[in-house]
């Protein structure tokens, strides 16, 4: 039976066109998926109608609220049951879906999926587990921001969720394992990586120590560990950098019709250099630890985001990705 995905509708700032024609899109890769759009019926099947949309592949359920990216997540589930977001999230809850996609609040989004999914047992904290392009395999860091103040123990779950969900995804069966610091010695950093260096090296992970920010794009690590403080600067600032590089090579390469004609031998490199660093290649961040498949969207997804986010919780579900952190945690926790 296909996995019956529920994305958020009204997520994003540019919802619900982009994450409607994203979920038209991926049935042309997963034609046999159901999809179920949650979020202001009107606004939702205007655009099925606009794109001429017509089949029952895709569902839509109607709620009234609206979570927006600004508003406070703790405050926002409660008061806006009836929201896009939460009504989702209920209803993975009640086993009406398998998977729950949105490019909205991501702390409203975490919020609800601990109130109603929440963690696998013997999860101290979830994390938001984001894949960074860098060539094949990608890198996967963890956390990316779900907790900005951690305990070393905290770090040594994220790596195990992270070498389970690395070898789901990329089919790597000993992901390489490293932790980020300010140096490679086992002495350098705060405390808590101090420590959480002590547990990793303990463990049965494949730990390669740690790794300095420089290193990232290197294959040191498939997987690198942080506090979700720390995660989330180096996501944001990787994602600038990309795009300044990006502005800059479009401004060099259009200024005149001498960089213009030079560019067309470029073209073919250019493109693949652009595609190697689009975050929407590989679809939303992963939200792991929980009690189901929530896959986290930047809030600037276009259609390609949406649509690779729900090929990606597609994938987690065939992956039974929770069934097999949960069995891991189990074995941690004896």
């Amino acid at each position: 039976m296909a996995p019956r995905i529920i994305v958020d509708a009204m997520g994003g700032d540019y919802a619900p066109r982009e994450v409607v024609l994203g979920a038209i899109e991926v049935l042309r890769f997963l034609p046999g998926l159901q999809i179920i759009l949650v979020g202001r019926r009107e606004e939702v099947e205007k655009v099925l109608q606009s794109a001429g949309f017509a089949g029952d592949a895709i569902h839509v359920v109607d709620v009234p609220e609206v979570i927006g990216m600004e508003e406070h997540p703790v405050e926002s589930i409660r008061s806006k049951e009836d929201s896009s977001l939460v009504a989702g999230l209920k209803m993975v809850a009640e086993g009406e879906g398998d998977a729950f996609v949105s490019a909205g609040n991501t702390g409203a989004c975490l919020a609800a999926s601990l109130r109603y999914l929440q963690r696998i047992r013997g999860v101290l904290r979830p994390a938001i587990a984001v894949t960074i392009p860098r060539g094949s395999p990608p890198l996967v860091l963890l956390d990316a921001g779900a907790n900005a103040d951690c305990r070393p123990e905290f770090l040594t779950q994220f790596a195990i969720m992270g070498k389970v969900y690395y070898r789901s995804r990329f089919g790597v069966k000993e992901p390489k394992i490293g932790l980020i610091n300010i140096g490679e010695e086992e002495t350098k950093g705060s405390s808590l990586y101090i420590t959480a260096h002590g547990l990793l090296k303990e463990s049965d992970l494949n730990f390669v120590g740690n790794v300095e920010g420089r290193d990232l794009f290197g294959f040191k690590a498939d997987v690198v560990v942080a506090d979700g403080f720390t995660g989330n600067v180096i996501i944001k600032t990787i994602e600038g950098t990309a795009s300044m590089i990006l502005s800059q090579l479009k401004e060099k390469f259009t200024r005149d019709l001498r960089s213009k004609l030079g560019s067309l031998a470029l073209l073919p490199a250019l493109r693949e250099v652009k595609r190697s660093l689009d975050y929407q290649e590989y679809g939303g961040a992963l939200l792991l630890g929980l009690n189901g498949v929530v896959i986290v969207g930047h809030g600037s997804s276009r259609a390609k985001a949406v649509r690779n986010s729900i090929k990606v919780a597609v994938e987690m579900v065939q992956e039974k990705t929770v069934e097999k952190i949960a069995k891991e945690m189990e074995r941690e926790v004896r």
